[in-house]
């Protein structure tokens, strides 16, 4: 069953096994209010058990482009499509999103994103990655990085 991420009252639903489960709902909550305010779209998420689609998709762009394959398990997944950008996140139990922004139309407007939950550890497989931090009143201290797409998808 879908749910609409409501950005003005930050629930957990969905995100129960998480240990970090506050900070992932913050940071579940900080991408919702970002596509609201820039796209005016309502960031609705699907359990991980009925999306199993969108978590191939992701899996097979992150093992063909860097050889990653994570150990944590997917709990959520959402997928649409804005203006010229498809949009692809996973969240993981363990406090870790995915993000893939495929623009459609521009090659080089295609990355994948990562975003680690305050309180949670640089995931073994992401120790390549220089990590960013970013403030949000939503999810505390957001770390973030991504790689560029090179191939099609």
């Amino acid at each position: 069953m879908s749910y609409i991420v409501d950005f003005n009252n930050v629930s957990t639903v969905g995100l129960e096994p998480s240990p970090v489960k506050e900070a992932l709902a913050g940071l579940r909550a900080n991408e919702a209010r970002y596509y609201s305010n820039k796209y005016k779209h309502e960031f609705t998420v699907v359990p991980a058990s009925e999306s199993q689609e969108t978590i191939d998709y992701v899996s097979r762009i992150l093992k063909k482009e860097r050889g990653i394959e994570f150990a944590a398990k997917p709990l959520e997944t959402s997928r649409f499509q804005v203006e010229n950008i498809k949009m692809a996140h996973v969240f993981y139990e363990d406090g870790l999103e995915v993000n893939v922004m495929y623009a459609v139309d521009h090659p080089k407007k295609r990355a994948v994103g990562f975003k680690l939950s305050e309180g949670m550890e640089v995931p073994e497989e992401l120790g390549k990655f220089k990590f960013a931090r970013q403030k949000s009143k939503l999810a505390g201290t957001i770390r973030g990085s991504f790689f560029v797409i090179k191939g099609e998808y």
